[in-house]
């Protein structure tokens, strides 16, 4: 009985030979009673099981291992524990209890105001009505028209970085630099109050970015590298830019509903604290959905890489906005802090001299550096969409797997995460360039509060389309950390190892730079 099962219907996780004179062994068959054994298991009282895809099972909603037979040489079978894939356990609900708060008083706040707007447009021959007519007429349609062209430079980012990844990360680079540069002189130009104010404040960003270009240019190429190799996978999963295209979606009609209610908003109480309530809303609403795209992509390339399986693009896409949507919240609103920290910690990592008070400003500054990266971390969300964790415990394991394999001083000079960033600020800056142009023409009035809404449009959704390479360079690298023997990796990883080792050429928040090895 046992061997006609053998022969013809195994069990996942045994190699049968194909020739069909193998008689199993005695150790093959006492393998296979006990894998009968395990999987004819009760589950504990009081717990409800739940059969789901890829072998995997939940426990009364908590997180178990699930055991697989390794046949490893003839007549000896291993017992491997994994963790499992499908926890149905919520993850860090109260965060996801105070997001979805915020959004049903923002959803209520938004109607209310558009209905203010309405209200107001009607009121014919009013002093309120005149001045709403000419906020829908040329403030509206130059912030609508750059969430368009937002959407389109998303699309088209994403599809060249997929396709030229090594060229891009040059152009991305340097086109920040130059388009924040010619928004700024634009702005300037205009020779208004508000738009010399702005317009100085991104020509000094532009000169930021193109020192960091320079700082950054023995990195490019290996990032470049990185972004071909963890873009690799994608194209065994047709449908897996569908989340990000449909987050943007959203996003874009959220918008046009979010502008038609600043209308009723300039005519509440205190209306520029109002105003500022409703752009951080839009701001961390923006940013679940990018982490929304970013796990559901995580969840399908991390699979891959981990147990090779094809997963489900849309049922990943149910977990990231259903049982992972808390740590998309929490994460939402600590990675941007903890991002903005790192780049104050590099810029303090340079400092030298003998200054004792900057020198212990600095010290400081990378041992709570130190502390922030191992409980909260970009990295988490690769164990959150594969294993079901909570932030801070993904974070934890994450960073916990770079340190094992030695892989800090790697993750750390990693420059993927501010190309994404620069992406963003590129079709900000763009989207600026369009829309002030647009609106100096028509009523110079409102230049710079459109130029200023449409940069912040124009960059939230170009983050959302670029979540997919950048949860893919994601996975590349948690992936190999848990597993570095994958035949899926080849040797870029433990080359650019290598390279650190020889020549310690990488400084970093938490590695200065050092003397190269002998």
């Amino acid at each position: 009985m046992i061997r006609k099962r053998l022969r013809y219907k195994p069990k996942e996780g045994f190699a049968v030979p194909a020739s069909p004179s193998w008689v199993p062994s005695s150790d093959h068959i006492a393998a296979v009673r006990l894998r009968l054994r395990l999987e004819a298991m009760e589950p504990p009282s009081g717990g409800k099981e739940e059969k789901l895809g890829g072998g995997e099972k939940s426990v009364g909603g908590e997180r178990k291992k699930e055991v697989v037979m390794v046949d490893s040489s003839p007549g000896e079978t291993k017992v491997v524990s994994l963790a499992s894939l499908n926890s149905r356990a919520y993850t860090n609900r109260i965060s996801l209890l105070l997001f979805v708060f915020h959004l049903l008083v923002a959803a209520a706040a938004v109607c209310f105001f558009c209905y203010k707007g309405v209200q107001g447009l009607l009121d014919f021959g009013s002093p309120r009505a005149r001045r709403e007519r000419h906020v829908l007429k040329f403030w509206i349609p130059p912030i609508e028209g750059a969430s368009v062209l937002s959407i389109i430079l998303a699309f088209v980012w994403q599809k060249t970085v997929r396709l030229y990844p090594t060229v891009m990360v040059h152009i991305i680079l340097w086109a920040s630099f130059f388009a924040t540069m010619a928004a700024g002189i634009l702005l300037l130009c205009f020779s208004l109050p508000a738009t010399d104010g702005l317009g100085v404040a991104l020509i000094a960003f532009s000169i930021g970015a193109g020192l960091y270009t320079c700082w950054v240019t023995r990195r490019v190429a290996f990032t470049g590298k990185i972004f071909a190799q963890a873009l690799k996978p994608v194209a065994k999963f047709p449908d897996v830019n569908g989340p990000a295209y449909l987050m943007m979606g959203v996003g874009f009609l959220w918008i046009l509903v979010w502008c038609f209610s600043i209308i009723g908003a300039l005519n509440f109480y205190y209306p520029p604290l109002t105003i500022l309530a409703l752009v951080l809303s839009l701001a961390w609403t923006a940013e679940v959905m990018r982490n929304v795209a970013n796990l559901t992509v995580s969840r399908v390339i991390a699979l891959y890489y981990l147990r090779g399986m094809q997963s489900n693009t849309q049922f990943s896409f149910q977990r990231a906005t259903t049982i992972n949507l808390g740590s998309a919240c929490l994460g939402s609103l600590f990675v941007p802090s903890i991002e903005a920290l790192r780049i104050i910690a590099r810029g303090l990592n340079l400092l030298e001299g003998e200054d004792e008070f900057l020198f212990s400003c600095a010290h400081c500054c990378l041992r709570v550096m130190e502390s922030v990266f191992r409980y909260g971390n970009s990295w988490a969300f690769v164990h959150i969409a594969a294993y079901g964790k909570g932030f801070v415990e993904a974070s934890m394991s994450t960073w916990g797997l770079f340190e094992r394999n030695k892989m800090e001083e790697l993750v750390d000079s990693d420059i993927t995460s501010a190309v994404c960033f620069l992406t963003g600020v590129t079709s900000g800056a763009l989207s600026l360039i369009f829309a002030a142009s647009w609106t100096f023409s028509s009523h110079k009035h409102y230049t710079a509060t459109v130029s200023l809404l449409a940069f912040f449009v124009g960059y939230l959704m170009t983050r959302i389309g670029m979540a997919l390479p950048h949860a893919c360079v994601a996975c590349y690298y948690v992936c190999y950390a848990e597993n570095p023997t994958s035949r899926l990796f080849d040797s870029t990883i433990p080359e650019r190892l290598n390279q650190i080792d020889r020549e310690g050429n990488v400084a970093t928040p938490r590695f200065p730079r050092r003397p190269p090895t002998a």
